[in-house]
């Protein structure tokens, strides 16, 4: 059993990996998002662009809770194959800024993308099993994640 101030700094370094991760993708997003994502047609369903930002920061802080709440609940190999699914879905979500915003790139960000989907929902399921919780904590991510596969094709198609 972790002492009390273990398991907040656990806690504490999930919530800076991932809002680090944020930090990084808002950073490359910043590269393109007032000149060349202004030009493009996008879908009637595109929510403006002030949600965006909190909307990401919400998910990042409960990916956080989510993978804390695994590392408290499991050990050993789970413990190891749910963090490396985790660790990976947050370099995909990272990547997709890259394509998408970084290199404008959206047909290559919509593959990314569904790689992502895939990774997301991978460890939505194994997150599940070790504490519903954490699993749950996740949902709205992959919900998210399909509303911008949404987007993501529909501008990849309308430009």
């Amino acid at each position: 059993m972790q002492t009390r101030p273990r398991r907040y700094s656990i806690l504490a370094a999930f919530l800076a990996a991932c809002l680090a991760v944020s930090a990084a993708g808002g950073a490359v997003t910043q590269t393109s998002v007032n000149d060349w994502y202004q030009t493009l047609d996008k879908p009637a369903l595109t929510p403006p662009d002030w949600l965006f930002a909190p909307t990401w920061i919400a998910l990042y802080v409960m990916m956080a809770v989510a993978a804390w709440r695994v590392w408290l609940g499991a050990t050993g190999r789970e413990r190891r194959h749910a963090m490396t699914v985790f660790a990976v879905q947050l370099l995909l979500n990272f990547a997709w800024s890259l394509l998408f915003f970084g290199a404008r790139a959206p047909g290559w960000a919509m593959i990314e993308l569904a790689v992502l989907w895939l990774a997301i929902a991978l460890t939505t399921v194994l997150f599940w099993g070790i504490e519903r919780f954490a699993g749950l904590l996740l949902v709205p991510y992959l919900l998210w994640v399909t509303f911008a596969g949404y987007l993501n094709a529909s501008i990849f198609l309308l430009n």
